[in-house]
């Protein structure tokens, strides 16, 4: 006896291509042009297995992570350490004019700089 209906498009080769394309934190329409497949396959292949959902949410942090652990492995280099300090510690270690402006409309710019002290 014969099988009726199409053939699944959503083989393991195309589901691991997805979740290639995914932990290099492609979007949906990348990881669907990588896998050669629709965006409408990718969607009703996520209703039949719900779970591929999160599978996908979890791998599009993968490069994230990736980025977290090299700044973190190279906080002990002065440039790192700058960049990471003016992102997290704004307040203390921002190079950038900020600009505020009073009740009135007056602008009143402030320089927040500190200028670290040589080791």
């Amino acid at each position: 006896m014969s099988e009726v209906g199409r053939k699944t498009v959503m083989t393991d080769i195309v589901v691991k291509k997805l979740e290639e394309a995914f932990t290099m934190g492609c979007s949906d329409v990348e990881a669907c042009l990588y896998a050669g497949i629709s965006k409408q396959t990718l969607y009703s292949y996520q209703k039949k297995v719900p779970e591929f959902v999160d599978r996908k949410s979890e791998l599009k942090n993968n490069p994230l992570l990736k980025a977290r652990r090299t700044i973190f492995e190279n906080l002990d280099k002065v440039n790192t350490a700058t960049w990471y300090a003016e992102r997290k510690a704004k307040e203390e270690f921002s190079t950038k004019q900020e600009m505020d402006v009073t009740s009135k409309g007056e602008q009143i710019v402030a320089f927040n700089y500190t200028i670290p002290e040589k080791s």
